[in-house]
């Protein structure tokens, strides 16, 4: 079975090679320069660029015919694929994905929307590949997957709403006004539609962070043990905030820190704090 994913799962192309999946990169486009996010661009150079950028970075998912070439080719080794991506509910790659499926007629796609992004997407994208090598079917890898977004939770908070208001990822009134007001939110990424909803308020942005793990406590009890992630933009000071807020409600088994990829970088910006983390019970064996 061949395993596809995107670069909103911030694996870079390196990394997606050495684990024997092909990502199909989104693109950035900043001051019109077009750049393939986890390919020729690194996160740091992205941020820098977007610190001096004169207008709103654009972004654009693959294209349906970049799908079907990929699906086409790794159909001709093997029939079966598996091909995992970002949220619908935040891009239309997983809807890309989806229509260039049905153009492959000698190939068997399963399609996974994993209503999540970044490492949260990039944890399905790797339990697939352990499930593989432990010679599990598509079938119970599929199951499996929707164990593991069942007990997933994202959550974040950035120091600017701007990208998100260029971007509609927040409405354009809603967004003016919480920056007029100085309001920070603490962002989920729901698990029903994969869009992003305030789960609280606050007056600073060290706040904001620190709400973070009393957010999760409202869907994992606190003194339980989670396997977590922290996710950054550039911001190792605000990371480490999370982090030992998180150390103060949670058992934590932490794992490495991911730097947020320029296709979703692009619109949040520098300094974006988040946490994916599940209940370590909660989560499906992989073998």
């Amino acid at each position: 079975m061949k395993i596809v994913t995107d670069s909103g799962a911030d694996l870079t192309i390196k990394e997606c090679e050495a684990i024997g999946v092909t990502m199909l990169p989104l693109k950035v486009e900043v001051d019109g320069v077009s750049y393939h996010s986890g390919v020729d661009i690194t996160p740091e150079k992205f941020y820098r660029l977007m610190d001096s950028a004169q207008g709103m970075p654009k972004t654009s998912t693959p294209s349906i015919g970049e799908f079907e070439e990929a699906y086409r080719r790794l159909a001709a080794e093997d029939p079966d694929i598996l091909s995992i991506h970002l949220s619908s509910g935040l891009s239309a790659t997983y809807n890309a994905a989806v229509t260039a499926a049905k153009m492959v007629e000698n190939a068997d796609i399963a399609l996974i929307d994993t209503k999540t992004l970044s490492a949260g997407t990039a944890w399905q994208v790797k339990a697939a590949v352990e499930m593989l090598k432990a010679g599990l079917s598509k079938q119970a890898i599929v199951a499996r997957l929707q164990q593991i977004q069942d007990a997933t939770f994202t959550f974040f908070t950035l120091p600017d709403l701007k990208y998100l208001i260029a971007g509609g990822r927040i409405s354009h009134l809603k967004g003016l006004l919480a920056s007029l007001l100085g309001i920070k939110p603490v962002i989920e990424v729901d698990k029903l539609d994969g869009k992003y909803y305030d789960r609280g308020k606050k007056r600073s942005f060290m706040a904001a962070i620190q709400d973070i793990p009393q957010q999760i406590t409202k869907k994992i009890p606190a003194g339980s043990s989670i396997r977590t992630q922290l996710c950054s933009a550039e911001n190792p000071s605000g990371a480490q905030l999370a982090k030992e807020a998180m150390e103060k409600v949670f058992k934590v088994e932490w794992l490495p820190t991911v730097s947020l990829g320029t296709a979703l970088g692009a619109h949040t910006g520098r300094g974006l704090v988040g946490i994916i983390c599940a209940k370590t019970s909660d989560l499906p064996s992989l073998t």
